[in-house]
């Protein structure tokens, strides 16, 4: 029989699909090995065909007695099309890297696994308690129509109770869960609440898994007949369950959704299109949705809004504003003002913690030479380096470059460098100074192996670490019972980036992590919001807690620019070691862009990382109110550039 394949391993754009004879029965989803160019690589079994007119190899082996679920294969092959993305990129990320190696006995594995799960007991929903606001919620979305649902609930409401409920109907009714969280930081406190409830039914899926680990989940779920329930990251999507019956998205509006590298692809519209193959339900849950799906649940009539918190005791905590140019407010301490010094302090008193948020890791951002005024530079990527204090070098956050730090100018000789700005690891140990007994514990993407959130959860919710400080990881979904007050040092950092989502990101930011406190476990809850800008409306926004206020203002002005949700975005990149070669390449895809009078094309740009160890980026944003027109033009550009559809941000 002759078939063609879906190859796991990149074979290029052109070439899809692949044909092979098989003396072996095989069906549509079977994962083979097939002999490529002068190797083998993983395949999967896409349909039969007549005999070609043209000699074909044999598929060596077929890898597993089941066949990969049919959802999948289709989700792929509509993955390519829909973002212009070669299928054998797509194929190898829902593939195992390790297919191909022999592993331990599989069905061995799986029988000694499914006997354990079937004495596992599943609980019954009273176990589960609703507030009326929830049940009410539940009703709603129960109710809506099959497809994508969000569920917007305001933080502390309890939307992780509806996600248990809507996961105990679908395992009752024999199908598997996926619960994806935005990143590992959270799987721990959502996988603790999943296994009380569910027991050993609950997977876990995440990068920092071996790649053994990881060969032995894909080969137990494909192979299970028993109701899963699915945590991990994006890639958790793609698990090879044969009987998935809801998909649910927790902090729907996070950018990690979005894949950036080949294949790119937004985790959430996949989802969508699995849920159309499988006629189930996608819940995205959040406090502060994206725009554009808030925008489309609201004209589905899909948007279920659950605005009351779970706990009777919970309260609006008290905001303070402060401005950071009055430096009145800052008589003790340049970072911290007085207020925040003094509610720390409180805290460490009555044995609570204090959250300590700044989106900007390291030291220092910048490094000048005060004779010459010379910054220091990434070689690789031009952009500035970032002073690291514990490790004492410079490091480019962008491509990873690293030196020790100067002790003179490179350009000019003189010995004054002056490092500027402040990150995460200057204030840790700026607070460790101030508070020298306390336990100050710094969470952010300089984190080694050990020492992440994820891995000491346990012990920052039991109340071991007296004050965190971190970046974005801090700000999503943690509930510590302990936790008092909240201090953003810097509110306005990312409100002028030259970004079509950059104030939707600000508001996003602030409004979840003002909602770590006054959940209800403490009598007393702060907020300090440090600011340049105390006059800036989506600060305000965010303080009122009005989402609907900052939808209006912010659709009218993608309404007026020509953004999502009203127009679709494409960024076309290109790179080259000249800026000569580049420069030619981008304006000669500008020039038969332009000539397109259904698109928007402003003139090329450089990147926003213009310079990177590949050489000179420059990059066109085309808009177009059709996606199929966008489609179309984009797909036309050469080999050399990069496809951007959808893109959260244009950075």
């Amino acid at each position: 029989m002759y078939v063609e394949v879906i190859v796991g391993k990149g074979v290029g754009k052109g070439a899809s699909l692949l044909t092979y004879f098989s003396s072996l029965p095989v069906s549509p989803g079977s994962i083979v090995e097939v002999p490529l160019m002068r190797g083998r690589a993983p395949a999967v079994v896409y349909k039969k065909v007549a005999q070609p007119n043209f000699k074909c190899k044999e598929i060596g082996r077929i890898l597993y007695s089941k066949p990969l679920p049919k959802h999948l294969v289709e989700t792929a092959v509509w993955m390519s099309e829909y973002y212009a993305a070669p299928l054998s990129s797509v194929m190898s990320m829902i593939l195992p890297t390790g297919v191909l190696k022999k592993r331990r006995d599989r069905g061995k594995t799986e029988q000694t696994e499914q006997n354990m799960i079937q004495k596992t007991p599943v609980c019954h929903s009273d176990l589960i308690p609703l507030n009326p606001a929830q049940e009410k919620a539940l009703e709603a979305l129960q109710k809506a129509p099959e497809g994508t649902k969000l569920l917007f609930g305001v933080t502390g409401s309890g939307k992780t109770n509806i996600y248990l409920h809507e996961a105990l109907r679908a395992v009752e009714s024999q199908k598997s869960v996926v619960l994806l969280v935005p990143e590992i930081a959270l799987t721990s406190q959502l996988v603790k609440i999943f296994k009380e409830t569910f027991g050993e039914i609950v997977t876990v899926i995440h990068s920092k898994q071996t790649e053994v680990e990881r060969q032995k989940i894909f080969d137990f779920l494909l192979l299970s007949d028993t109701p899963r329930i699915v945590i991990g990251p994006r890639s958790a999507l793609f698990a090879p369950l044969s009987n998935l019956g809801l998909i649910v998205i927790d902090e729907e509006h996070e950018s990690t959704y979005y894949q950036e590298n080949t294949p790119k692809y937004s985790a959430i519209r996949v989802a969508s299109k699995m849920a159309s193959l499988l006629k189930c339900s996608v819940i995205l849950g959040s406090a502060t949705p994206n725009l554009e799906d808030f925008y489309l649940a609201s004209n589905r009539s899909s948007l279920v809004t659950l605005s009351e918190k779970a706990k009777k005791t919970a309260k609006k905590p008290k905001i303070q504003l402060i401005d950071f140019k009055n430096r009145d407010n800052f008589t003790k301490n340049r970072y911290f003002s007085d207020a925040l010094i003094k509610s720390i302090a409180k805290n460490l008193e009555n044995g609570r913690q204090t959250l300590i948020f700044h989106n900007r890791r390291g030291s220092s951002p910048l490094t000048i030479c005060e004779s010459c005024g010379e910054e220091l530079l990434c070689p690789n990527c031009y952009l500035p380096l970032t002073l690291h204090v514990d490790t004492y070098e410079m490091r480019c956050h962008t491509c990873g470059y690293k030196t020790k730090v100067p002790t003179k100018c490179p350009s000019c000789g003189a010995p004054g460098l002056i490092h500027k700005g402040f990150g995460t690891k200057l204030l840790e140990n700026e607070l460790s100074r101030i508070f020298p007994k306390a336990k100050v514990k710094r969470f952010d993407a300089d984190n080694k192996k050990g020492e992440g959130l994820e891995a000491i959860y346990s012990e920052v919710h039991d109340g071991a670490v007296d004050i965190l400080v971190g970046t974005q990881t801090l700000a999503k979904g943690l509930d510590l019972p302990l936790l008092s007050t909240v201090g953003i040092v810097q509110a306005d950092a990312g409100l002028l980036l030259p970004d079509f989502s950059a104030e939707e990101r600000v508001f996003q930011l602030i409004t979840q992590v003002m909602g770590r406190v006054g959940r209800g476990h403490l009598d007393t809850a702060e907020v300090f919001i440090q600011t340049f800008r105390p006059e800036h409306p989506i600060l305000k926004f965010a303080i009122d807690e009005d989402y609907s206020g900052f939808s209006e203002y912010l659709l009218k002005q993608r309404k007026k620019s020509g953004f999502p949700p009203f127009m679709f975005v494409a960024k076309v990149s290109v790179s080259a070691k000249t800026e000569a070669t580049v420069l030619k390449k981008i304006r000669a895809a500008y020039k038969t862009l332009s000539s397109n009078s259904k698109l928007i094309v402003p003139p090329p740009a450089p990147a926003f990382h213009e310079r990177t160890a590949r050489g000179f980026t420059w990059e066109i944003t085309l808009r177009a109110k059709s996606r199929k027109v966008l489609f179309e033009a984009v797909n036309e550009l050469g080999p050399d550039f990069k496809i951007s559809l959808d893109p959260p941000s244009l950075l």
